[in-house]
């Protein structure tokens, strides 16, 4: 059974008008992987730990390899430049449990 992956990030904008780009591209090249947005631009609550300083985005795939190829896709890496220039954050793929 495959398990799903997720891609998390905390990220904090700078720029938003430099965002703009990504921000109008990313999600065609998401769900061409079969990709969806679960949550997006959420502030978090630390409950144990410090809050994540920027806002959350996760974004569900069907399993792990799905979520690398969006990520290493040529339409994906076209756009990432505005993001990574236009905010600070931190980017993760976290395997899912099979259901």
């Amino acid at each position: 059974m495959t398990k799903p992956a997720y891609f998390i990030i905390d990220v904090k904008i700078h720029n938003p008008e430099g965002m703009k780009p990504y921000a109008e591209k990313v999600a065609e090249t998401y769900k061409a992987f079969g990709g969806k947005r679960i949550v997006y631009g959420a502030k978090a609550e630390a409950l144990e730990g410090t809050v994540p300083e920027g806002q959350i985005v996760i974004l569900q795939f069907d399993s792990i390899e799905k979520a690398k190829a969006w990520h290493d896709s040529p339409e994906y890496q076209a756009i990432i430049d505005y993001r990574l220039a236009a905010s600070e954050g931190n980017a993760y793929l976290v395997e899912g449990i099979a259901g």
